[in-house]
This record gives structure tokens, sequence and C-alpha cells, in this order.
């Protein structure tokens, strides 16, 4: 990739961790923020919508970060296994495990007593869900190959970058936090291919006119 096209992805990741953050606070904290739209508060609007764009700046450095991890890891998950399909196999432990681990420890942790299990599975599958649905479209965008890296991006990498708040464990950042991840991850994963060639084109375009001008000189 290109040095303009790294810049661009890394900025569009910011506006859309920033711009999902502002939408989801609103949503998941409207019993504190709705005062500030029936009575027309536009300061009080403005500061939270700022602050909530800031936390959303924050939450794209953790997904950009866990991204060009991933793609470091992947590539030495394919020198070290020697073969795709045995790392997509050792992919689909660890994303089965993660999953596991999600529901088990949240329940050991915070459930309290005679509460049912079920109340903390639904994160898992909505987590599974998404992931499914991004692998998807990256394999239908890239090849097949793409299914189980992208389907271990979204649950593994999320579920990694989610740790502060799943620590925590307060409602309105759990969400917040969890949907400006998978949005930053979602995105990053689906536009790699199109800054990659776009990049690709750049060059060839820049190949093209150097030759050109070393013709000309002749």
């Amino acid at each position: 990739m290109t040095s303009r096209n790294l810049v661009r992805m890394f900025m569009t990741t910011l506006v859309v961790g920033g711009l999902t953050t502002v939408f989801v606070g609103f949503i998941v904290r409207w019993n504190e923020f709705e005062t500030y739209f029936t009575e027309f508060q536009i300061l009080d609007i403005a500061s939270t919508a700022i602050w909530l764009l800031f936390m959303g700046f924050l939450f794209s450095l953790i997904s950009q970060m866990g991204f060009f991890a991933y793609l470091t890891v992947h590539r030495f998950g394919l020198g070290i296994f020697k073969s795709a399909s045995l790392w997509n196999g050792v992919q689909i432990v660890l994303i089965l495990f993660g999953l596991f681990d999600l529901v088990y420890l949240r329940y050991n942790n915070f459930a309290k007593q005679g509460e049912s299990w079920l109340n903390y599975l639904w994160p898992a599958l909505f987590l599974l869900v998404i992931g499914l649905i991004v692998a998807w479209f990256k394999q239908k965008q890239t090849n097949r190959e793409a299914f189980i890296p992208a389907l271990f991006f979204m649950i593994v990498a999320t579920l990694i970058e989610w740790v502060p708040a799943l620590k925590v464990n307060e409602r309105s950042w759990f969400y917040l936090m969890l949907l400006g991840l998978l949005a930053c991850n979602a995105y990053q994963l689906l536009a790699l291919h199109q800054y990659n060639l776009k990049s690709q084109l750049e060059r060839q375009q820049r190949g093209k006119a150097a030759g050109t001008k070393v013709s000309k000189k002749m």
C-alpha cells in the first residue's frame, strides 16, 4: 500500500470510529442525554458529541493497532504452520475458545446469585453473527481462503481490543466500545483490498509516466 492510501485509510477509520461512537453513545446513554435534546441545550449536546467523538478516535486507534498486529500474526502463522488449512484450523480453535471464554468468564465474574448464564450468551452470539457477515463479504470481495482469517480477526481481535470494557462490565461502555471497535474492524477488513488495488494502479501509472519521460528524453 502506498503511503498516501495508508494515510487515507488511517483517517477514514478515525472518522468511522468517531461517528459510530457519537451515534451509539447518544443511544446507549439516552437516559442521561435526553434532557439535552428536550430542553434544546445546544452547548451540552455539542460538548457531549465532541467527547464521544474523541472516545471514538481512541477506539479507532486501538482497532488499527489490532489490525496491523493481526496482519503480522497472520504472516507468522502461515510461516510457522506451512499450510493455510492448518493455520485456519488453529484459528477456528482460537475462535471457539474466545467465544467460550467470553461467556464463561463473564458469567463467573459478574453473574448474580441465581442469574442464568443465558444472559451472558448473547454478546458471544452477536459477535459471531457480525463476524460471519463481515467474513462472508470479505470472501465475496477476495476469495474463499479469506473467510476464516476475516472471521478470526472480527472475533478474536475484537475480544482482545474489548478487554478494558469487559473488565469494567459497565453497560454503556460495554456497548459503546464493542460497536465502535466492530465498525472500525469491519471497515479496515473490507477496505484493505480496495486500498491495495488503488495503490497498485497508482504505481502502474507512475511507472508509465516515468517510462514516457525516459522515452521523450531519448
